[in-house]
């Protein structure tokens, strides 16, 4: 492997259609990968806490939660922080966005909870 060559979905257009089908891509690569799996449940895990530490208002708790789920984002490979990166442009409230959400439905309900 290149380690130059860019992300597979780096290039992606901020295109909704474009976004759906590599969240669709990003879901199959994680929900094959047991490690990968793992690895993205302990950051849904870590941002219910942060949720948490918001309520809270404990923003030291927050920013360690935060550093924990970059160093994960990492490991779940570029094509899943390019596609994160990308979703940060749309409206949240969007129908666009439920519908990249509900892409990973199933994969979050692999997570024990």
């Amino acid at each position: 492997m290149i380690l130059t060559a860019p992300p597979l979905f780096a290039q992606a257009q901020r295109d909704p259609a474009k976004l759906k089908a590599d969240a669709q891509k990003v879901v199959n690569i994680i929900s094959g990968d047991k490690s990968k799996t793992q690895t993205y449940c302990q950051i849904a895990n870590l941002g219910e806490q942060m949720d948490r530490a918001v309520k809270e208002k404990d923003k030291k708790k927050f920013e360690e939660l935060a550093q924990k789920i970059k160093e994960g984002e990492k490991q779940l490979g570029p094509d899943y922080l390019a596609l994160i990166d990308a979703v940060k442009d749309i409206d949240q409230n969007s129908k666009d966005a439920e519908e990249i959400a509900s892409i990973f439905d199933k994969l979050d309900e692999s997570c024990p909870r």
